[in-house]
């Protein structure tokens, strides 16, 4: 049941826009996405949740990012961790209340951080009100028209409507029971069974999800982190695609069930109810296209305010390759007048400092690789992406360099998709442990006993990575985050500011200038000579030689 406030809607933030012009906070703000379950545990059940989150928060204050992303904590049954929803107006009780929400809200503007919320309108969970009715009341029910539910093929019926496979293995197609008990139609969900896709041919769904938006814009949150935001619309008729081992299209062409151009007429009419509320609150695409310019699609100047850049997440740790990216990004969204996004870890991918451990190979990687040299690549890829020009998003404990915890036993996974065979690789655990904050032992402070249990184990060598080990250490990451941070807030050349100028360089080099600012990159194994005139403003190593520079190294100079 939905949860509800007494309360009037809130009033302007405390960091909303002063009188004048708008500030366009979005174009150059730092974003650092809370994965609620994993982030801080307030009451002890090993399970993270609001009240965690919100006393945390002055240290994501200090940390110097601008705005706060929570991933999911509505009210849902957990098959995929909160990406099933029940209930969009509620908060599950494993996370605390509506009460909660409220107050960390509060508690973020107070602190002049913004609070940005997952929203997840490409399907609900199964658990969710119109699915059951839709259950219940069998063929015919106009419930049924708010989700994909087709007779299926065969002489019984009893093949899939069409050959499209869920995004976590099998077919997109669960055969419904009838209220007599009988078999009957099929619905379509492109992830878990337990996640019906919406059919947002639907007046109905349209109309619910623009009250969804109101009612979190009315709590106070700055915007809307929208998922699988390619995918609300499907091709008309749900044509076969024709092909099997369809995850590996993904990204490469336009799918009749993903980046269809219908969405965009959806973005447009959010954007209205954006544009009417103060404080510039915005709404940030997860969109996963086959080219950079179709993701600009997504933030034309009447749609959706960013969108995520997944082609540069993906992308090897290798000068060629970077440059390519960065200039591809920086022209497809020039046209629309749009700040590119740059990210290199979200809570779906191996996190960076592992990637960057191992030869390339995606964005799932199940190996541990060089621990040292993965966190030597990951300081130095955060300094080149904090440089660019545009909005960046951080991960929660990448800026204590966390690796990905590649040995957990099977039998404390919960990622989805790693109990369907054919589907991913299903190891995103392993990005999701809790992260450490204080203490030599388990849970390292994320819960508030010592020894206390965490919903995913964290491993023995984290305590040396905690916040508060590193708090202090000029050398430790931390520190390294919270310099640069700092740096890019107070120099006018960062953040949105110009374009970049790229400077001749050597090869496996990066070398460009913004005005006053030079940013140095090697991603070589070697030492490079480079002569530079200047003032040393940060080293993702902690010291330069004059004339050279450090092998896998990025350093920032005023000029």
């Amino acid at each position: 049941m939905t949860q509800n406030l007494a309360d009037t809607p809130r009033p302007l933030s405390a960091v909303a826009t002063p009188a004048g012009e708008p500030s366009r906070w979005w174009r150059d703000a730092v974003i650092y996405q809370v994965y609620p379950r994993s982030f801080a545990d307030a009451n002890g059940d090993g399970m993270g949740d609001l009240p965690g989150v919100r006393s945390r928060l002055p240290y994501l204050r200090d940390l110097g990012v601008d705005a706060v992303w929570l991933s999911p904590f509505y009210a849902s049954p957990q098959a995929d961790a909160g990406y099933d929803v029940a209930d969009y107006r509620a908060v599950d009780p494993m996370f605390g209340t509506l009460l909660d929400a409220d107050a960390l809200i509060r508690d973020a503007h107070e602190l002049g951080l913004r609070i940005i919320v997952d929203l997840v309108p490409n399907h609900s969970s199964d658990q969710h009100e119109w699915f059951q009715r839709a259950l219940r009341e069998g063929p015919g029910s106009p419930l049924r028209e708010r989700y994909h539910f087709r007779a299926g093929k065969g002489e019984s019926g009893e093949l899939p409507p069409n050959d499209w496979e869920s995004i976590f293995g099998g077919p997109a197609w669960t055969r419904s029971t009838d209220p007599d008990g009988t078999p009957g139609d099929w619905y379509l969900h492109l992830f878990a069974p337990e996640q019906p896709d919406f059919n947002w041919d639907s007046p109905a769904v349209a109309d619910e999800f623009r009250s969804i938006l109101r009612f979190w814009l009315d709590m106070g949150v700055d915007g809307f982190r929208v998922d699988v935001a390619h995918g609300l619309v499907k091709a008309p008729g749900l044509p076969d695609l024709g092909s099997h081992d369809q995850l590996k299209l993904l990204g490469n062409d336009v799918m009749p069930f993903f980046d269809q151009d219908g969405v965009h007429e959806i973005y447009r009419a959010w954007r209205r109810i954006l544009d009417e509320y103060p404080g510039e609150r915005i709404a940030v695409a997860e969109a996963w296209t086959p080219t950079v310019e179709r993701t600009a699609n997504y933030v034309r100047p009447d749609e959706l305010h960013q969108a995520f850049n997944f082609q540069y997440l993906g992308t090897a740790w290798d000068a060629a390759e970077l440059r390519a990216v960065i200039d591809s990004s920086l022209a497809a969204m020039r046209p629309v007048d749009a700040p590119a996004t740059w990210v290199l870890s979200n809570h779906d991918v191996t996190r960076h400092a592992t990637r960057f451990a191992n030869p390339p190979g995606g964005t799932q990687i199940r190996e541990r690789g060089d621990r040292e040299l993965g966190l030597r690549r990951a300081r130095a890829a955060t300094l080149l992406m904090l440089a660019l020009p545009g909005s960046a998003y951080l991960y929660q404990g990448e800026e204590l360099g966390l690796p990905d915890v590649t040995d957990l036993p099977d039998e404390v996974r919960q990622d989805p998709s790693f109990f369907r065979a054919s589907g991913q690789d299903g190891f995103r655990d392993g990005c999701r442990v809790p992260i450490p904050w204080s203490g030599e032992a388990a849970p390292y402070g994320f819960g508030p006993v010592e020894g206390g249990p965490s919903w995913l184990p964290q491993p023995a060598e984290w305590a040396g990575l905690s916040v508060e080990a590193q708090t202090g250490d000029p050398t430790s990451t931390l520190e390294l985050y919270r310099s640069a941070l700092a740096i890019r807030r107070a120099d006018p050349a960062l953040g949105a500011g110009g374009e970049l100028t790229w400077l001749p360089a050597p090869e496996g080099v990066l070398a460009f200038r913004r005005d006053s600012f030079l940013c140095l990159v090697n991603t070589t194994a070697e030492a490079v000579v480079f002569a530079t005139e200047g003032r040393l403003l940060l080293s993702s190593t902690g010291q330069v030689e004059p004339g050279l520079l450090a092998p896998d190294s990025t350093s920032w100079w005023a000029v």
